[in-house]
């Protein structure tokens, strides 16, 4: 029997998209293990998964700095502990804590003991644009991390381009996949009932034109660039949806005041009926200034609705057609206002499509060639 581990930093990864993996390989047969910081503490987890283990990892990518050096080798001790006990073939690491820690601590054990490494970079932490310094901070990461990986997958093309360029990782030991996957069967506005134009705020007419934006609050995400867009558009049926909570929610809600259309934004939270809400927007917004590769755009375009994205990593390796929505450049609210005045008024006659690539069907299967590769790899040992 075949052993895989999957590692992230909190639970809620796994939660919310490794779970098909999970099935996937238990049904074919192999022992899949979990571990994370709270992993336990996850019902859907504990159910799916055959062991769930818990390591004190933090979500901080800083946070490492702060931990003294005692309390950091008894990190990497206690996953190389956990990982050498389940006697793993494969241990799958996401996220850039986890990853980085288990990668590290798995460096020290045996060859002939060591589980090949898979590492998926759900957007790299540095990114052109960025910030020069933790650029290269974070570069000299990834390459020093690299070192110690068997198999990298990537999401979009300039982390890949860019894992080739700082080398991180060899190109067979590359994979481009478009994201993780999504269940085609659950979005699609066949699959969802809605009545009418089912706005989520009782308050809005069918004359109302609503825009989603289904993101945390976090300065990445750049909420303001909406608010700021919904102001310039001028026209007094735009309204502007959130969903999501996150640090900087009460902060867009006075700068939603400030600009004086706090009567038009909705800050709904954390939401369980995105693809409703999403079916009753004229279309999704993000104005991001970057991404991995965005699940909401992915999950928008499979429901025939239009998004407009910033022109960013992760946006633009999606937004690749008129049919799809509209690029703007990041930060320019303008053109963001812009985009949702012509989205309503010269629309565009097709409703998009989802690549069929994006399916979990498809990339359940391609990571199960990236496994079986590295197994046959193993055993010619």
């Amino acid at each position: 029997m075949s052993r895989l581990l999957m590692v992230t930093t909190v639970a809620a990864t796994l939660r919310s998209f490794l779970l098909p993996y999970a099935r996937y390989f238990k049904n074919s047969g192999w022992q899949v293990d979990a571990m994370s910081s709270d992993v336990s503490s996850c019902e859907e987890c504990l159910r799916t998964f055959d062991r769930c283990r818990d390591v004190a990892f933090s979500r901080n990518p800083w946070a490492l700095q702060n931990l003294r050096p005692k309390n950091f080798r008894e990190l990497s001790a206690s996953v190389r502990s956990l990982v050498g006990e389940g006697k793993y073939d494969i241990v799958h690491v996401h996220t850039p804590v986890a990853s980085f820690v288990t990668r590290l601590a798995l460096r020290k054990l045996p060859e002939e003991s060591r589980p090949k490494v898979v590492y998926t970079a759900h957007g790299f932490h540095f990114y052109a644009g960025g910030n020069p310094f933790k650029n290269a901070l974070f570069i000299a990461l990834e390459r020093l991390a690299g070192d110690w990986t068997d198999h990298t997958i990537t999401l979009n093309s300039e982390d890949y381009e860019a894992a080739l360029a700082h080398k991180i990782a060899e190109e067979d030991r590359l994979s481009l996949l478009p994201g993780i996957g999504l269940d085609f069967s659950a979005y699609s506005p066949e699959a969802i009932s809605v009545a009418g134009k089912a706005h989520p705020d009782p308050g809005l007419t069918t004359d109302d034109e609503l825009f989603l934006m289904v993101a945390e609050f976090n300065p990445g995400k750049r909420h303001k660039d909406a608010l700021h867009a919904l102001a310039k558009a001028g026209r007094k049926n735009f309204h502007l949806a959130f969903a999501g909570t996150g640090p900087l929610e009460e902060e867009m809600k006075q700068l939603a005041l400030s600009l004086g259309v706090a009567a038009r934004v909705h800050f709904l939270g954390q939401r369980s009926d995105v693809p409703l809400l999403m079916l009753s927007s004229r279309a999704t917004v993000l104005p991001s200034e970057r991404e991995g590769l965005n699940r909401s755009v992915m999950e928008s375009l499979c429901l025939g609705i239009p998004v407009l994205g910033a022109d960013a990593r992760g946006i633009r390796d999606l937004v690749t057609s008129p049919e799809r929505g509209t690029l703007f450049p990041v930060g320019d609210s303008a053109a963001l206002a812009a985009a949702m005045i012509l989205s309503v008024d010269d629309p565009c006659p097709e409703k998009p499509k989802p690549d069929s690539a994006w399916s979990i069907d498809h990339l359940l299967k391609e990571h199960e060639k990236i496994y079986g590769k590295l197994l046959g790899e193993s055993l010619k040992k």
